[in-house]
């Protein structure tokens, strides 16, 4: 787990993260502090997070995953961005009901190197945030 460890907070430091384990994969928590959102009136925690399990030792590859949070204008600019570098967009939903502003979550998913991966999100996440 040591080398998974030091590879986990490496793809954190790249995309911008708290790097953590559930489950045992590595996930990225990024935390979008300057989106003041509510749900039923009440403050939320907005956050998006990158993950990679099941590390091919021999070519390095993984499963990497993504659960992002934007902003309804945002959407457009992140997917064009991620499509681009070849990694699927594989669903995009809102998943509150009363939530202020109105969040737009997409879900990502490619098989490729961990860093290599979390270099293509960070690109696109460069690309919108300010």
């Amino acid at each position: 787990m040591p080398n998974n460890d030091l590879l986990c907070k490496r793809f954190s430091k790249i995309i911008g993260g708290q790097p953590g384990f559930a489950g045992g994969k590595c996930v990225s928590t990024i935390n979008r502090s300057q989106i003041r959102a509510t749900i039923l009136g009440k403050r939320f925690q907005v956050t998006s997070s990158f993950s990679f399990e099941s590390l091919n030792e021999k070519t390095g590859r993984a499963l990497c995953l993504g659960r992002a949070a934007f902003l309804e204008k945002e959407v457009n600019l992140f997917i064009t961005a991620i499509r681009k570098q070849g990694i699927k967009v594989s669903s995009i939903h809102s998943e509150w009901l009363f939530d202020c502003p109105r969040l737009i979550y997409v879900n990502i998913e490619a098989v490729d190197k961990p860093l290599r991966f979390a270099r293509k999100v960070r690109l696109a996440l460069d690309g919108i945030h300010e």
